[in-house]
Parts: structure tokens; sequence; C-alpha cells
């Protein structure tokens, strides 16, 4: 091994040069291995030591990972394994040459990037083989970032047994901060031993009026021993996401966790604008910054996405590359100087401007969050849903509609003024970080009708025409039939919780003259008062009368709890195409409020309502499908069996049979109305119900005779079953994911006879109490 000596012959020491004459005729010898003791993967790197006098030695790692110095100067030595990044695979050229951020990678961290834990958890081993080739006191576990000049792009430190002597860095003079201090060699630059502190520099650090002493760069060896220094493969978590357009169980269960993550801050110490300091954390738990940020970067596993989530419902998470994480970008004043300097005032730029949205301190304030991040396959965007009482209820009730400048048709005039905030939130992220990847997006009630209008807005956006798949959780209706038609090519699932009304709105209420409220006022409370009465008055109420009716954008996924008479339970997600089902929350809740409600107090309440919420309702809800369609796609089976199928079929056909009913007593009754009119629209309306409720009991074949794929449970992670086992038995070491719940599991069959008969016929067991109205389905 070839060994370079750069001697100095004046070392600066305190405050003045003096003729350096030490003793040499030290050895200190090094091997860097990995958490099985194999040094292999870190042969032929370069590396570089200085001693104590500032020489330096350069050489590079044997076949084993191993190298050594000798003949250096007395005292301990500094490792540094700092070499460029210089081979050829596309993910880290790409990386290293953006134009924006690009990252100081080195050789050492695509190394470590490479190896495997030898704990599927991460957590750090406690007797690796080659630990006994180390002298006393010299064996270390350590991190690419202490042997490399630049870390704000790396991983934070984790826990471990065998950490680095620290007390040794101490025993060298302590280099100067660039921006902080005053150097005394004015060529040496930043981590060199020959930019030294003053005696000043130093008191003034110790007394708390300076930054605290930087440390050098660098692992502080031992002289005269041989080191074995266990590097921690660079592997990070990141939550499993399909980036197939087609729906999938994966992104239905996934992207309810990351729209509920949207309701946190994102958590960034210190939150200033400027950013004064050399560095950002994020501590806040839970938080959107901590969650990409800082923990899943050191491979933890999350759970909590809400501050009132209890039930530990864990992503599905895939064990990748760190430099294939969400990406939360670096902030290094010295590295980005352009861009992240705090002289910059208000241009500065930090991860919390780029990768989080919050303009409730704003002057002209919209009331929009959401959250952004990367990596090299897509780009994550979550906006948040209603939060802020009075802001947010305003903001929904906002139903006037107005021309969608990028399109056709006109939208909701509320969740619009949002997204135009949006837009060039993320417009400003694709600016710099676009490079062909999907965009999946995804928002949870007023979150998801921005998302749409977000989504619409920059699949039409010229200069990058991404593809788009959005997914949204009982979201209101944001735009007219015109807008709905021409955003078509859209990718959209949209996912209703049976008995949440806010999909439901806006309603005739909330954006109707007062002069035309007494019309439906009478005939409308009367209805109400009724089960199918409050359907049908909701089927005729869909109106803008200043424009065409407000519509849903994109395919229905409807989550329906389905009870049995026997006392089983289950859960079926399908695709109804009738305001009986679709509506049903919002009916419900009309009955509640005795008809018409005043806009602002009901709105409060259906947001408020446990069937909207995302930690109550739909998380739970997405769990047990993705639940529920793993072990029909393990054990070969349909998504509906045959005893839901006949019990959710008998249940339209006896909700036909009183819509029909109800049909015949309005028309007998008509001449007892002010407005015939407005009966005969009320007939048709009915009738056309009838008719959908036909079609939604032909939708309901679909998913009985359809076997599950594959495909239909993870999407485009279908064709990787190794890497999907392996993720899945993470996901399954949890215990919640391998309870019996009964809305995840596919129906047992009943236990007695005439419950049999029963099921099969989607009717009651004999002496079984039988109520024939709408809420059987519930």
């Amino acid at each position: 091994m070839s060994i370079q000596t750069l001697a100095v012959s004046d070392v600066p020491f305190m405050g003045g040069n003096i003729h350096a004459c030490p003793l040499r005729g030290h050895s200190t010898s090094f091997q860097l291995v990995d958490e099985f003791g194999d040094g292999k993967a870190y042969a032929g790197l370069i590396y570089e030591v200085i001693d104590y006098e500032d020489a330096v030695y350069t050489g590079k790692l044997d076949a084993t990972g191993a190298g050594k110095v000798d003949n250096h100067y007395c005292g301990p030595v500094m490792l540094k394994v700092d070499q460029p990044f210089q081979g050829s695979e596309e993910l880290y050229k790409d990386l290293r040459d953006r134009p924006n951020y690009p990252l100081p990678i080195t050789e050492l961290q695509v190394r470590a990037e490479k190896a495997r834990f030898f704990d599927i958890s991460g957590v750090r081993t406690l007797a690796n083989p080659a630990k006994d080739l180390a002298d006393p006191e010299a064996y270390y576990q350590v991190e690419v970032s202490e042997l490399v000049k630049h870390v704000a792009h790396l991983p934070p430190l984790t826990s471990r047994s065998a950490p680095p002597n620290t007390v040794l860095h101490t025993l060298f003079r302590q280099p100067a901060k660039t921006r902080s201090f005053t150097l005394q060699n004015k060529g040496a630059t930043d981590g060199g031993m020959g930019a030294v502190m003053t005696p000043a520099d130093m008191g003034m650090s110790e007394l708390g009026f300076a930054p605290p002493t930087p440390k050098p760069k660098g692992i502080a060896l031992l002289p005269n021993k041989h080191h074995v220094l266990e590097v921690r493969p660079m592997r990070a978590l990141r939550p499993m996401l399909s980036t197939s357009n087609e729906f999938c169980a994966l992104n239905l269960y996934q992207l309810a966790l990351m729209s509920t993550l949207s309701y946190t801050d994102f958590g960034q110490e210190p939150n200033t604008q400027p950013v004064t300091t050399d560095s950002v954390s994020f501590p806040l738990r839970p938080s959107s910054g901590n969650w990409f940020g800082h923990a899943l970067p050191q491979f933890e596993e999350l759970w909590q996405v809400d501050d009132s989530q209890t039930a530990k419902f864990y992503p599905l998470y895939e064990e990748v590359p760190y430099s294939k994480r969400l990406e939360v970008v670096p902030f290094d004043p010295q590295l980005y100087p352009e861009v992240n300097a705090p002289e910059l005032g208000e241009e500065q730029e930090h991860p919390a401007k780029l990768h989080f949205l919050d303009d409730r301190k704003l002057a002209e304030s919209s009331d929009t969050q959401a959250f952004i991040s990367h990596h090299d396959e897509l780009i994550l965007v979550s906006v948040r849903g209603t939060s802020e009482k009075l802001p947010d209820a305003w903001l929904d009730a906002d139903a006037h509609q107005v021309p969608f400048e990028e399109g056709d048709g006109k939208v909701h005039n509320g969740f619009y003024r949002a997204a135009k905030v949006a837009y060039t939130f993320a417009v400003k992220y694709l600016e710099k970080f676009y490079n062909g990847q999907k965009l999946v997006i995804c928002g949870h009630s007023l979150g998801g009708a921005v998302a749409l209008l977000l989504a619409e807005m920059l699949r039409r956006n010229k200069r990058y025409q991404p593809e788009i798949v959005l997914y949204t959780y009982g979201a209101p209706r944001a735009a007219d039939s015109t807008f709905i038609e021409a955003a078509e090519p859209l990718k959209h699932h949209r996912i209703v919780f049976h008995n949440d009304p806010v999909p439901s709105v806006p309603s005739t209420w909330m954006n109707t003259p007062s002069n035309r409220v007494p019309v439906y006022a009478t005939h409308g409370a009367v209805l109400a008062l009724q089960p199918v009465g409050g359907l049908a008055f909701f089927i005729g109420g869909i109106i803008n009368f200043t424009g065409d009716p407000y519509g849903h954008h994109g395919n229905l996924r409807h989550f329906m709890p389905v009870d049995f008479d026997d006392g089983r339970k289950s859960s079926i997600l399908w695709e109804p195409g009738c305001s009986t089902i679709n509506d049903h929350g919002y009916a419900e809740a009309l009955r509640q409020t005795n008809g018409l409600p005043k806009r602002g107090s009901f709105l409060r309440q259906i947001i408020d309502g446990g069937h909207h919420s995302m930690v109550g309702s739909y998380i739970p809800g997405c769990w047990a499908t993705l639940r529920r369609w793993q072990e029909a796609q393990e054990k070969k089976r349909p998504r509906v069996t045959l005893t839901e199928f006949e019990r959710v079929n008998a249940n339209l056909e006896n909700v036909r049979g009183q819509l029909r009913a109800l049909s015949t007593k309005i028309e007998k009754q008509s001449r007892a109305y002010a407005n015939p009119q407005r009966d005969a629209q009320d007939i048709r309306d009915l009738e056309k119900e009838v008719e959908n409720l036909r079609m939604t009991q032909t939708r309901l074949e679909a998913p009985h005779k359809h076997t599950v794929t594959v495909a239909d449970v993870y999407g485009s992670h279908a064709d990787q079953s190794e890497w999907v086992q392996e993720s899945l038995l993470r996901w399954r070491a949890h215990p919640k994911n391998i309870d019996h719940d009964p809305l995840a599991m596919i129906p047992s069959p009943p236990e007695d006879n005439d419950a049999a008969i029963a099921a099969i016929t989607g009717g009651h067991a004999v002496g079984k109490p039988f109520h024939l109205d709408i809420d059987s389905i519930v």
C-alpha cells in the first residue's frame, strides 16, 4: 500500500507559530467493516489520515477494507474517507449533478447504501464477528457522516453501544467555523487542522457567547493500535406507494395515512425566517418534518400521524437505499450560500419553506396547508383538510361558482382560492426537483377538494405535463359538470366512508338566493323527517341555481359496513352509482337537523362528525380493506362473498320498493301541494334513483365475481413479490396487523341452518325482527 506524507515545518499553535520537532515512528491501522464483519464492501476506498502535527497521509483500503499509516508523529490521528463519488450509476449522478441542491455524495456513502443491516429492525449489532480483530477499546460503531466533510444531507446519528472515543478529539487543535470565527490561518479551509481557533474564540464559546466549539471532521484513532470501524448501513424506510394509475388497496391505506399526516405541522427547529443557525432539526412528533427529515432516514418506524391517534396503524414500509427515501432537502449555508444564507432574509430557502405550505399567518391567507416530498420515482403532495374551525368552515361554505381559469367549467370559489396557493407552492418545488416522476396527490375533506383542483391545474401545466394519480377521502363537491367532463383524463380515486355527510356538500342551501329557500323548506322539512324522505329530498337538492349542478369527479370507492342478523360483521369497498348509498351520510345529517339547516352550524356539525374523521373512520376502514383484499388475494377469493352479495342486493331491492312507493304517494297527493311542477320533478328524480339502484345492483356483481389479483392489492409493486414479502414481514410484525378484526376479514359462514338460509337469501332468520327501511343497509 502506498503512503504519501505531506509534512509541515511550522505548526500554528495558540497565538503564533513554533518550529515543530516532534517524534515520529508511530503506527496506526484500521479496518472498515459492515455489520456482518465483512470489509469487502469498502475495499479500494481512498482514505486520508491527519496526525496531530497536521501531516497528511493518503492511501487506499485493501481487499478487506483495511489500511495503515506508518511512521506518523506521536499522538492520535484523524481518519477521513471523503472520496467523491466517481461511478456511473444514474441515481447518484442525478443527485450529484442536479441544478438545485446538488448533493456531495461520496464513494463511502454509495458503498454504505448497498450494505444491509444485520438486524431487520436496523438496531445496532451487539456482537460483530470482526470485533475480536480490534485492539482493546479500539472497536467503534461509526456512521458515514462522521467520516466525511459535508453532512447536512446525511441521516442523524442513531444510538449505539460502541461510539467513537470523542475524548480524543479534544487532543487536537480545534478547527474554526468559516462563518462564525475569524481564521488565524487565512488559507485554511473548513475542517483542516491548520484552521485553528484562538484562545479568545474558545473562551467565548465556553462562556456561551459563541457557537459550540466544532470538532474536527473524521474519526479520531489511538496511536499504535488496530481499530475496527463498523460502518452503519445507509438504509432508510419509506412508505410503499404504487405509481400505477389503477386503484390498489395499498395506496388506499398508505395515502389515508399521508392525508392525515398533513394535519400536523412541519416541526422544524428553529422555526424562523430567516434561519440564522448552521443547521436545522425536526424534533416535533408527530410532524411531517420529523417523519421525512429525521425518523425514517435513520430507519425508525413511525405510526402516529395525528395527535389524537392511539391505535397503532403502521404504514407498509419498504427498506431502500438512503438516496431513494422521500427526501427533505439539506440545509447548509456554507455549501449552498446562494439559497441558504441568512443574509437573504425573506428570500432564504430552508426545508420548512420548500416542503411545507402554511399561509395562515399571511395577510391574504387562504388558510391552506400541505406538504411535499419526493424520491426518484414519485413526488408526493398531501393537502390538509378542514382544521381551523372558523376560517375553514367559511372556506367550505364559499360555494359561489367561478370560472376555472386553467381549463373549462366552473369551480367552488373557496376551494379554488386555496388551490391557487397550493399550485404556486407545488410548481416552485417542481421547478427544483421534478425529473419526470409520477405525481401522487392526496387529501382529506377540504384538502381532497383542493387536491382535485390542484391536480387538474398541474395536469394542464404545459411545461411539466406530469402524470398524476389522485386519491381523495371524504371530499366535498368542488366543480360543475363541465369541469368534470373536461378533467376526465385525470386519474382520480375518490374514497367515501358510508356515514360521512361531507362528500354530499355543497348543496342548494349553500349558494341559493334567499327567495328560493321557501320553495324547498316546507316540503323538504317534511320529507327530511323520514329516512326515505330525507334521501328523496336530497336527491332533488344538489342544484346550484347560478350554474350547472355541482358534481363529483373521479371513480368512487365506497366503504360500507355490512351487519348480519346472527351478529357477524364485515365490510365491502365497492362502486355504487346511486344517491341512496353515496349520500346516505348527508341524509342522516339532514334528518338530525329536521330539514334545511343553518349553514354555519350545520357545516361545523358535519365536519366535526365522527364518520368524517380520518383517525376514527377512514384510516380503520382503509386498513380493513387492505387486510381483507390481502386475504382474498392469498386465498384466491373475490372481494365480495356470495353471502354479502345476497345480503346487500336484497337490501337494495328493498330500497327500490320504498322509493317506488314514495313516488306513487307523491303523485297521488300532488294536488295538495302548491307547486305541482316541483312534485313532478321529484317524481322524475325518484324514478331516476330507482334506475340507479338497478345499476348499483349490477355493479355489486363485479367485485363478487372478480378474484382479487396481486395488482389489485399492491399496484405497481405486483411484479416485485420478494420485495413486497419483505415489507409485509415487517408490517405483520406489529400485533395490530395480525389481529382478527371482523371488518378486515372475509366473513365466516353462519353457524346454524336458519342463519344460513337468511344469509343466502339476503333475508332474515325465522323468528328474528324484520325492519323494512333504508337504515337496514347501515
